[in-house]
């Protein structure tokens, strides 16, 4: 009596299942391929390192072409030695200086050189005064301009300095009492805070005289086109603020950065593993760097809480000081 076979088994199901292995295979070798930069680049692409994990831009309008942040986490598969299986390197929780050490030489740091009184100042907010890069020449010839973001902060001490030394200085503290004061000769205090996103617009029609700007929205708003030195003190929102003005492109407009950083937690808005919040802030050190911005000045806050990410880590801090200057600006 004849058998009937099962229906998808025997000799002709054979070659369907090769075929369905080989596309498989092709797939997985195309893909590694393209992590590993070997093959051409796409349409639109630019020759370079692979870019992974983007981060959109916060409140950009839908089809809106902005370049966008990256996590530093490198498409390029390396082979451990032996074979065995790849992985892509991350940067580690504990090594968070590592960026931090990779400093410029400024033979001229400070800012009491042009203070009126001898009080030392109480916190390194220090600038590059080489003429190489620009700033001492805008001070001697009174067109330097400041901006200084802060939350409260009664510390003036580096604003004052500015001033006294021939600088436009504009502070934004969103609880001064007046809209727009002039405290002194160069010294500005406006009530706003600098965010990382506008206000949505129906809020902003009801709020008329709201206090939250992006800062590009400041400048276009002042009718400023530079910023000589951009100073931050933003308890931990400092690093959505800086994501913002790598998106659009704002960091071309500044000469120098100094920005008190904070590690104790992730920070406004941002979240995920702590491997992925780390990958993080890593990236918009390393896309400072791209934009030609080098650090010339570390400096680790003792007095806060030795803490990184909650934890109490040995040689951690949650608090650095760091300066950087725009290597391009003339």
């Amino acid at each position: 009596m004849a058998t009937v076979k099962p229906p998808g088994r025997g000799c002709g199901a054979l070659p369907r299942w090769l075929l369905g292995a080989a596309l498989l295979l092709g797939l997985r070798l195309c893909m590694e391929l393209r992590h590993a930069g070997s093959g051409p680049p796409g349409r639109g692409d630019s020759p370079g390192p692979p870019r992974t994990h983007l981060l959109s831009a916060p409140g950009s309008p839908r089809g809106a072409r902005r370049r966008q942040v990256t996590y530093v986490r490198s498409g390029r598969r390396v082979l451990p030695r032996g074979g065995g299986s790849t992985t892509s390197p991350e940067p580690s929780c504990c090594a968070q200086g590592g960026l931090l050490r990779r400093k410029i030489a400024c033979d001229h740091m400070g800012t009491d050189s042009l203070a009126t009184d001898s009080s030392p100042a109480p916190k390194p907010w220090l600038v590059c005064l080489d003429d190489r890069f620009g700033l001492a020449h805008q001070i001697r010839s009174k067109r330097c301009r400041l901006y200084s973001l802060g939350l409260g902060s009664d510390d003036t001490h580096f604003e004052v300095s500015m001033a006294n030394g021939g600088c436009e200085v504009h502070r934004f503290d969103p609880s001064v009492k007046s809209a727009h004061v002039l405290e002194r000769q160069g010294l500005w205090h406006h009530r706003l805070s600098i965010d990382w996103r506008d206000p949505h617009p129906a809020v902003a029609a009801q709020k008329p005289h709201g206090n939250t700007r992006k800062l590009g929205s400041i400048l276009n708003e002042f009718g400023h086109h530079k910023i000589d030195v951009l100073k931050a003190d933003l308890e931990s929102a400092e690093w959505k603020v800086l994501e913002n003005l790598i998106l659009e492109d704002v960091l071309e407009q500044i000469g120098q950065l100094v920005f008190e950083i904070h590690l104790h937690w992730p920070g406004f808005e941002v979240s995920g593993s702590e491997s992925g919040v780390v990958r993080f802030w890593y990236s918009l050190l390393k896309e400072l760097e791209r934009k030609h911005f080098r650090l010339f000045h570390t400096y680790k806050d003792l007095t806060k809480p030795q803490l990184f990410l909650k934890k109490d880590l040995f040689n951690a801090s949650s608090c650095y000081t760091l300066s950087w200057v725009n290597t391009k600006w003339r």
